[in-house]
């Protein structure tokens, strides 16, 4: 792309301000700076945190990343912000459940063996599993969804088990006491990301102890994201998933 830009310098047919345009590594929109150069230095192109912007502002970034012919995942979007997006852009696919929207601006090479487990304890918790899981399936990985596996029923986890362990890495996404994460900690030979979410009764202090058993547990091999963050959780294995596949 350089050797590109100076050779349309060289003949005339690209002046300097285009150029620094072109080579600019964000695009300034006045209320934010799209990081075009993401993918470059992470992998990923830039994702989009719904959650406070207008939709306005969605739309105006989305235009931006489509622009570059990227695909673009939009998350914690609740369903009315999602319906005024989709007025001006239904190419957009909205997921309910996990609050995210994605648009597919091309297909991504799927050249990853394996996949990741997302294992959930309670129906409860599907909305951060799902935004777990559609975060992995947009970045082109393959995902196993193990739901409603909790410990109060441990005999349920144990009929998947097999499976879970075949993975690269599993997500494992629990609220209450946040037990679940430790089990599947001392079965499992691959990592585990913990995500503890907010569901539980009053003492659950909306994530914390969930989020704390994660911390202390006494299973090797497990890392923990932020209360409720699902996406942050799948992120970190796809990361893991193609490093295995590298």
């Amino acid at each position: 792309m350089l050797e590109d830009i100076l050779k349309q310098i060289e003949n005339g047919t690209l002046t300097a301000e285009e150029a620094k345009t072109k080579l600019s590594t964000f695009e300034n929109l006045g209320f934010a700076k799209v990081d075009h150069h993401r993918k470059k230095r992470q992998g990923f192109p830039e994702v989009i945190f719904g959650e406070g912007k207008e939709p306005s502002h969605i739309i105006d970034i989305s235009r931006a990343i489509r622009a570059k012919n990227e695909n673009i995942l939009v998350t914690r979007v609740e369903s009315s912000k999602a319906k005024t997006i989709l007025q001006e852009m239904p190419e957009f696919t909205y997921h309910e459940t996990a609050n995210l929207l994605f648009l597919k601006n091309k297909e991504e090479e799927c050249r990853f063996e394996g996949y990741i487990a997302i294992v959930c304890a309670g129906t409860s918790d599907l909305k951060v599993a799902e935004e777990a899981a559609l975060t992995a399936e947009a970045y082109g990985i393959e995902v196993r969804r193990f739901y409603d596996v909790g410990v109060a029923g441990i005999h349920r986890l144990l009929e998947n088990i097999d499976e879970i362990r075949k993975a690269t890495v599993s997500v494992v996404i629990a609220g209450m006491e946040g037990a679940l994460p430790s089990v599947v900690g001392g079965l499992v030979s691959h990592p585990i990301i913990a995500v503890p979410t907010s569901i539980g009764y009053g003492a659950n202090f909306n994530g914390l102890s969930a989020l704390l058993t994660m911390l202390n547990s006494c299973a090797s091999g497990i890392s923990v994201v932020n209360i409720d963050n699902g996406f942050g959780g799948a992120y970190n294995a796809v990361m893991i998933h193609r490093l295995a596949n590298s």
